[in-house]
């Protein structure tokens, strides 16, 4: 299970480092093959590769009338590894398409990661709660 938030910078390659406490489970679950695509809110979705597997398999399934969907998550899809230092390449095709500058946050979302740039990331969590909740949440609490 992936948690937390850590903020993290691109090298000029385009390189990420994992935080050791997601770099560690990250070996031990998929031996550092992991997979990014896109999601169209703006950042990119970063998958142990296991996980992605069944990801793709269930979007491979959908019908002909998602295959516009199909392209963003499927097309986009890179297979990556983690190099001896504990960091990935992200393409810089993948870069582009969300935006991603220098400062970088890492988000663990359950069995993913989200990577957002910093500055989208913190205009987009503003937007959420100028918002406020959406009323499927009316009934949560801590």
């Amino acid at each position: 299970m992936f948690q937390g938030a850590s903020a993290l910078n691109l090298d000029a390659k385009g390189r990420m480092s994992i935080p050791a406490k997601h770099r560690d489970a990250l070996l031990v679950q998929c031996e550092g093959r992991v997979t990014l695509t896109k999601h169209p809110h703006g950042c990119l979705l970063f998958f142990p590769r296991p996980v992605w597997e069944q990801h793709r398999d269930q979007i491979a399934a959908w019908p002909m009338s998602a295959r516009a969907w199909q392209r963003i998550f499927l097309g986009n899809a890179s297979d990556v590894e983690m190099d001896s230092a504990g960091r990935i390449l992200i393409a810089p095709e993948l870069r582009n398409a969300v935006g991603l500058s220098r400062d970088v946050m890492l988000l663990g979302m359950g069995s993913h990661f989200e990577i957002w740039d910093a500055a989208k990331l913190a205009e987009s969590e503003s937007e959420a709660i100028a918002n406020g909740m959406p009323d499927v949440l009316n009934n949560f609490s801590f």
